[in-house]
């Protein structure tokens, strides 16, 4: 905790004193993100740090496994993520959503994990059901992989998942179909630190290039 409060003064003293006009137009004028980035809870993944983004450039949700729940018409079982996909695109009017996924993600080792072994954290193992489908893309595709590899692949197939239950969100239909809202699928490899995008054409994930 020393150290948190620690970097507190330390933010207010340089980050936001260099930055002070930034914040005031922020403070003043609300925000206007750019995209909407959807990633896992993992400590090591920092949306901000890896797109070396400004505050008020990225509107941010993060859960364990960077899993979007497909859409529902019933408000009573919709998730805090469907109200942030809403929020952005139809109020916030973000031009991009980001899925990013992780490599040494634990959500995607826990999929594979007996369900037995959450009867004591409940939510955690009903949260994990949104990655069945996940699992068994993976067993019908990849059935030789080994360990390690089979959680990587399941990363990299859990966020192109996710991006097709974004797409059924009413509002994001109708933004794409518009012209004015795309979907991107990332990867990120933490020990690297490179991201990855899925091309559509290629059908797989490439570095992302610094002249896109």
């Amino acid at each position: 905790m020393r150290k948190l409060i620690a970097g507190i003064h330390r933010f207010r003293k340089q980050h936001w004193s260099e930055n002070r006009e930034l914040y005031r137009r922020l403070a003043e004028h609300g925000q206007f993100p750019e995209a909407l980035f959807i990633t896992c809870s993992d400590a090591r993944v920092n949306p901000v740090t890896i797109t070396h983004a400004q505050p008020g450039d990225l509107f941010i949700v993060r859960n364990m496994g960077n899993f979007v729940p497909p859409y529902t018409e019933d408000p009573l079982e919709g998730t805090g993520v469907a109200a942030a996909v809403e929020y952005a695109v139809e109020h916030l009017g973000v031009r991009d959503i980001i899925v990013c996924g992780h490599s040494d993600c634990g959500a995607m080792k826990a999929l594979f994990m007996d369900r037995g072994k959450f009867a004591s954290t409940p939510h955690i193992g009903q949260w994990l059901r949104h990655g069945d489908r996940t699992m068994a893309v993976v067993a019908a595709n990849y059935p030789e992989l080994s360990r390690e590899e089979r959680y990587e692949i399941t990363a990299e197939e859990n966020v192109l998942l996710q991006m097709e239950n974004l797409r059924t969100y009413p509002v994001v239909q109708k933004a794409a179909c518009e012209g004015r809202l795309h979907v991107h699928a990332w990867y990120y490899v933490i020990g690297t630190g490179t991201v990855f995008r899925y091309s559509p054409e290629k059908e797989q994930f490439e570095p992302i290039r610094e002249e896109e």
